[in-house]
């Protein structure tokens, strides 16, 4: 939602006002302030009363909605080394057993659907060739507009199939 079509570092780079007001997973938290704002907006309270019943579970929603939009931030290694470290906690040999049953399968949903929508986030590569193709040269043509436009250091076509 809202994607500015640049990675997040050449947000930073440009002093661009999204990277001043979040700091880092730039484009991730713009489009996660977006999607919550609409979510929030009044036409949407049924669809959240089914979301949603108690504090405790927008708060735990709101939680999870962060989680999974911050795993699409694959170039980030400190938020890859947390959530490394929590698939450990969870499913590790040396996992803590957690005071509560819920606490434990919670943490456990969470670290599985942030690989979930990591996996997802990429999965056109995975896909029959026609829409490996159609999400390729979409991809393409964002980093050749980004690099036509001065906001990308390299062009894209010079390497695009090596990876």
């Amino acid at each position: 939602l809202d994607h500015p079509g640049v990675p997040n570092s050449q947000l930073v780079k440009e002093g661009d006002k999204l990277a001043s007001l979040y700091k880092q997973s730039v484009a991730e938290l713009n489009s996660l302030d977006l999607a919550w704002t609409i979510l929030m907006d009044e036409q949407f309270t049924a669809l959240r009363q089914q979301i949603y019943t108690t504090e405790l579970e927008f708060l735990r929603f709101r939680q999870l909605m962060v989680n999974i939009v911050l795993a699409t931030d694959i170039m980030d290694k400190d938020l890859g080394s947390l959530r490394k470290a929590r698939w450990a906690k969870a499913f590790g040999d040396d996992s803590e057993s957690a005071s509560e049953e819920g606490e434990v399968i919670n943490r456990k949903a969470t670290i599985v659907l942030e690989h979930i929508i990591q996996a997802s986030d990429v999965a056109h590569t995975m896909q029959h060739w026609s829409v490996y193709l159609k999400w390729n040269e979409r991809f393409f043509m964002e980093c050749m507009a980004a690099y036509k436009a001065g906001r990308a250091e390299k062009d894209p076509s010079l390497n695009w199939y090596k990876g």
